[in-house]
């Protein structure tokens, strides 16, 4: 093993699974901020694929700060109309010009933007419901080519941090697939429901709450007692969902802001709230592993956007994470492993200022019987850091 930073140590507290209360959150991919980071991340993985196959090496760039600003509808039961359109500003900075040749970074952004709201919101009209806007500021006027000479290890861009955790807890399980399910498999066969799926659980002893927002599409809504029906269907598939992941019981509650005698339901046009009033920024929605955890470490960085070589905000996010689940299938005895990888501006990558990991072990099994294990499975995905890049760039890791 390699003479890295890491540290493996017993947590100084309970394993969240233990902990009374526990409150889990997922914003669905239809959710306006989770629209800003599909959006920003699609563009990044466009951008760094045309710099991969013109000049062989990914320049710099950022699409972080893209931010959406809601429209205004007028939902009807049958079917209602956009009356003002979404507005969608990609924003960030991007390599336009490299060896002399040109490279049309706004033109790729705005293509990228469409075709990934054209395949999220197939209710959403993109050339009439939202408009879609590109402001890219040049890079700095360097040579930018931010893996470093000769194929070296690139050096970290900021002095951050990411923090991961495995295995996921039940209550993590059942917010994380409701939502997940729901837009996929269920509205496959349930096209009234949109993708705007906000999921809250909370654990308080052995009950859990599920409390699911679901945007209904209106023209597959015919009247107030579809919606009812609807909202009933949804009730019914999420509670047997819950049952495949947990045992304990299990309260499902859905569009609790409801009032039926005042007629005042969660009706859409487009499966989006974006379209009336919520809008959305990169970054305030989940973070990299897809969930919302505040009884656990996390970073506020955002992954979604940020250049995928260097930027330790998106690297150490997704890194900590799958050392994390990593570390938990190869090694036994684990309850709850929680990672954090601390960089340090201008170092490499794959030697963090420190890589520090927290253990809840099953009972009768001493960290000091894992840690040799642990250490070993941190040291060698650290030295397979470049391997998230390519991950990313492939759209095989999400990032939300």
């Amino acid at each position: 093993m390699t003479e890295r930073n890491i540290h493996v140590e017993p947590a100084a507290g309970q394993a969240v699974a233990d902990q009374e209360i526990e409150i889990v959150e997922r914003k669905g991919v239809g959710h306006p901020d989770s629209v800003c980071d599909g959006v920003a991340e699609s563009v990044s993985r466009a951008l760094a694929r045309t710099y991969l196959d013109r000049f062989g090496t990914v320049l710099h760039f950022n699409t972080d700060e893209t931010q959406l600003v809601a429209g205004t509808a007028a939902p009807a039961f049958g079917g209602g109309e956009v009356l003002e359109p979404i507005y969608l500003l990609v924003v960030g900075r991007a390599t336009k010009q490299y060896r002399g040749e040109r490279i049309p970074a706004e033109s790729i952004a705005l293509e990228t933007a469409r075709e990934y709201l054209d395949e999220t919101l197939p209710h959403l009209d993109v050339g009439s419901d939202v408009v879609v806007d590109v402001d890219l500021g040049e890079g700095s006027g360097d040579l930018q080519n931010v893996f470093g000479e000769d194929d070296a290890v690139p050096m970290a861009n900021d002095t951050s941090y990411g923090v991961g955790h495995a295995p996921l807890t039940e209550t993590e399980q059942v917010v994380y697939n409701t939502e997940r399910r729901l837009v996929t498999e269920y509205a496959a066969d349930n096209p009234e429901v949109g993708q705007d799926v906000k999921v809250m659980g909370k654990r308080e002893g052995d009950h859990v709450d599920v409390t699911v927002a679901v945007a209904m599409v209106d023209e597959h809504v015919e009247d107030m007692a579809a919606y009812r029906r609807a909202v009933d269907g949804v009730n019914e598939y999420v509670r047997d969902l819950a049952g495949e992941y947990t045992d304990r019981d299990v309260t499902i509650h859905v569009n609790t802001a409801d009032d039926y005698e005042e007629g005042s339901v969660y009706l859409t046009t487009t499966g989006t709230s974006a379209e009336q009033g919520d809008d959305g920024s990169v970054g305030r929605g989940n973070r990299a592993n897809g969930l919302i955890t505040p009884n656990r470490p996390m970073s506020m960085e955002a992954t979604s956007g940020k250049n995928p070589v260097n930027h330790i905000g998106k690297i150490y996010n997704l890194l900590s994470t799958e050392i994390a689940q990593a570390a938990v299938e190869e090694v036994e005895g684990i309850r709850q492993l929680q990672v954090r990888l601390l960089s340090q501006i201008g170092e490499p990558i794959d030697q963090p200022h420190v890589a520090d990991a927290e253990l809840v072990t099953e009972e009768g099994v001493d960290v000091a019987d894992v840690r040799p294990d642990v250490a070993a499975a941190i040291d060698r995905e650290l030295a397979d850091v470049t391997s998230v890049t390519e991950r990313v760039i492939e759209g095989d890791l999400s990032t939300f």
